[in-house]
């Protein structure tokens, strides 16, 4: 299984890059993270919020693998623990389709993203920079990997 964080950006600044390879590196193949970047459309004043996350959302709908199971990442959606993310991520393994975790840019998902998404995850309840929810992703899917795996990384 393979997990592609596809993600709205592509110019982050060095901490947020130095930080999702510490840990996308430290998963292991059969549990890998690989990380699209969709390019943000171009703001102009004639382009409305909704135009732009549609365009944004047209980008990363493109870049899903066929069969993928999908995630957005989404403040409406469900906050999960550590367990459960180590829960489900176990499931996925077994599954062996990849999964795809979509972030969206500054205005958010399209709802044609949202309606296209399996499973709808919320990292937290506070608004989150783009370039963090990177790093707290890769992170977190460490975490439950390690968990999942009686690694010494996740005390609980």
């Amino acid at each position: 299984m393979q997990i592609h964080l596809i993600a709205v950006g592509t110019r982050m600044p060095a901490w947020v890059n130095e930080g999702y390879r510490e840990y996308a590196r430290r998963l292991p193949h059969e549990c890998s993270l690989r990380l699209v970047e969709v390019p943000p459309c171009k703001r102009r004043k004639t382009l409305s919020t909704e135009r732009i996350r549609e365009e944004e959302g047209r980008q990363l709908l493109a870049a899903i693998p066929e069969q993928a199971l999908v995630v957005a990442m989404d403040v409406s959606g469900k906050a999960w623990s550590t367990q459960v993310l180590a829960e489900r991520v176990q499931v996925w393994m077994q599954d062996g389709r990849d999964v795809v975790l979509l972030v969206g840019g500054a205005d958010g998902l399209s709802a044609a993203c949202l309606e296209r998404a399996d499973l709808r995850w919320s990292l937290s309840a506070h608004t989150l920079p783009h370039a963090l929810v990177r790093v707290v992703i890769a992170e977190q899917v460490y975490r439950a990997w390690s968990l999942l795996s009686g690694h010494p990384y996740h005390r609980a």
